[in-house]
């Protein structure tokens, strides 16, 4: 009886306490704006267990396929964000999902931009880290979302061909 009721009780403290410790998701966002300072999309980013899940939701960018990459740096200076810097690119591997030596974190799928202006991604960076660990997005200089003039074409390095940076947001942890 003392058995079971010790058994019972250790079931019922671990319990409790892996709900009491659990530690929150982490988050992080951005909100992209154009060189003029007007704002075109909002970027959040969420910590999964096998990775970061990005969604950017866009308004007001031109119509079109876009290229959507995380730059090294969270800065976004106008008029052509260049304080981005490149693409995040912790395993140092070539751009883009149909190179043969790539692809690195920072490549994302494009996003489609319908006639009204609007457009939606959602995708899955696996094995991303926001922070901790030992590549972590969100390092010492930060890290931001770029949206590009044009679609990336998933094998050119370093960026995709996909011109010129629209929009920019720096990521900050929410």
């Amino acid at each position: 009886m003392r058995t079971i009721l010790t058994v019972a009780t250790a079931i019922m403290f671990t319990g409790a306490a892996g709900t009491a410790i659990a530690a929150p998701t982490q988050k992080a966002g951005a909100v992209l704006s154009d060189a003029s300072g007007a704002q075109k999309a909002t970027a959040t980013l969420t910590q999964m267990r096998k990775g970061i899940r990005l969604v950017v939701d866009a308004t007001g960018l031109p119509a079109g396929v876009h290229g959507v990459h995380l730059h090294t740096v969270g800065q976004c200076a106008a008029p052509d964000f260049a304080s981005a810097g490149g693409h995040w690119n912790p395993t140092h591997k070539m751009h883009g999902k149909d190179n043969p030596m790539g692809e690195h974190m920072g490549d994302l799928p494009n996003i489609t931009i319908g006639a009204d202006g609007v457009g939606h991604l959602d995708t899955m960076i696996p094995n991303a880290m926001l922070s901790g660990g030992e590549m972590p997005l969100l390092d010492a200089d930060g890290a931001a979302v770029v949206i590009h003039a044009t679609a990336d074409d998933y094998k050119t390095d370093p960026s995709g061909n996909s011109g010129g940076r629209i929009a920019c947001g720096v990521l900050a942890a929410r």
